[in-house]
């Protein structure tokens, strides 16, 4: 099919819930895709920050093809080879010592406001039960997850919200102590945010975040569902602040385009949950925790000195641009995680890099999130750069 027949199909019979152009992309291979009607681009989106591997990566096509031909599903009701082998990567890797598995970072979201409200239920008593979230934080779009999330605007067609969360501004120590009380149970907040302008986490304040926690018994959530696994140049964003969550969520990258998601603890709380208090049909299934294992093995192997050498190359490269065209305002971020402020409507520009074969996303109106494959490489980037710098000077 073409790209318009897809479309007339898609607008047909799919939900129209998510806006969408009129590309249907059918092929990829590394860090390039191509559409239904064979036009090549450059993706620096990656699904979301979902292709870690970028497209037709060997390792993890040939665990998908090996896995899908033994067993794809058997339930929770057994052991699962795939998912005990990925649990004890995660932990071995990490801060962790127990790993619950789902199917999106919206759903290891909800399991982690689960345990936090179970573990002070238990300890302190039924009025200890408000989390405290971000402004500007994004969290998924389930009830729960929704209601953790810090922007109104996508609270406002679904009120009520949950009860049970307050918002402190991101980075501000004063404003989070000022909502501290005996009633938290719980700080969540993303090391990275990604929807709210790809903002990290300061040094200092998240210091002090982990030492107010500790001092409280209050539990430390890092949503690590965009910004984990490669995306910032280590294993997990929590190790470039060189602070340590009690509980890590994760989903994107984590599978390398399979569903999957992630709740990953420590000692302390990783017995929290016990049989009837949570679970998932889906979740830990042999074919995503086979195409997990494939992904953390190659990015550990392979693929964190990448991210590193190439955010810096794409850091030079969009510093030149600014230099002959003095469009951008800032630039924020980590690794191959980045958000580029500028003076132009980001939203044409991305529609402008699309028509040139450049694959982007806009945050707002003014910014641009570049969050490409992990495997993207030099020659990728140069000539993404190119693009970007030919429309930037068309609409400057």
């Amino acid at each position: 099919m073409t790209n318009n027949e897809i479309m007339e199909i898609g607008n047909k019979y799919v939900m129209g819930n998510y806006k969408r152009g009129s590309t249907a992309f059918v092929k990829g291979m590394g860090s390039k895709v191509w559409d239904a009607d064979g036009k090549e681009y450059i993706d620096f989106l990656a699904g979301i920050a979902v292709n870690s591997l970028g497209y037709n990566n060997k390792k993890l096509v040939e665990a998908i093809k090996e896995q899908s031909e033994k067993i794809m599903h058997s339930s929770n009701l057994f052991w699962v080879e795939p998912q005990v082998k990925l649990a004890q990567l995660i932990c071995e890797n990490s801060f962790a010592d127990k790993v619950f598995f789902c199917n999106s970072g919206a759903e290891a979201n909800e399991a982690a406001i689960k345990l936090a409200r179970k573990y002070s239920l238990n300890k302190y008593g039924s009025e200890r039960y408000n989390i405290i979230s971000m402004v500007n934080s994004f969290h998924g779009r389930t009830m729960g997850s929704l209601s953790a999330t810090g922007q109104e605007k996508y609270h406002k067609n679904f009120l009520p919200m949950l009860p049970g969360f307050k918002f402190a501004e991101f980075n501000n120590y004063d404003s989070l102590l000022s909502l501290i009380d005996d009633s938290i149970c719980a700080v969540i907040l993303e090391p990275v945010q990604g929807e709210g302008g790809i903002c990290p986490a300061e040094l200092d304040y998240i210091k002090k975040v982990r030492e107010l926690c500790t001092q409280k018994d209050i539990i430390l959530i890092f949503d690590e569902v965009q910004c984990g696994v490669g995306r910032t140049g280590a294993l997990f964003a929590y190790e470039k602040l060189s602070v340590a969550p009690d509980v890590m969520t994760l989903a994107k990258g984590l599978a390398g385009g399979v569903p999957i998601g992630a709740l990953a603890a420590n000692e302390k709380f990783g017995g929290v949950l016990v049989p009837g208090d949570h679970g998932s049909t889906f979740g830990g299934n042999h074919l995503a925790c086979a195409a997990g294992c494939a992904v953390i093995e190659e990015i550990k192997e392979n693929l964190l000195q990448n991210v590193n050498t190439m955010s810096s190359y794409i850091l030079s490269k969009l510093d030149d641009i600014n230099k002959e065209l003095n469009c951008i305002e800032s630039i924020k971020g980590m690794g191959l995680m980045l958000g580029v402020k500028i003076t132009v409507d980001s939203g044409k520009v991305v529609e402008e890099c699309l028509k040139k074969g450049l694959i982007l996303n806009s945050l707002g109106n003014n910014m641009l999130r570049l969050v490409p494959p992990l495997v993207i490489n030099s020659e990728e980037v140069d000539k993404a750069m190119d693009i970007l710098k030919s429309v930037l000077a068309l609409l400057v």
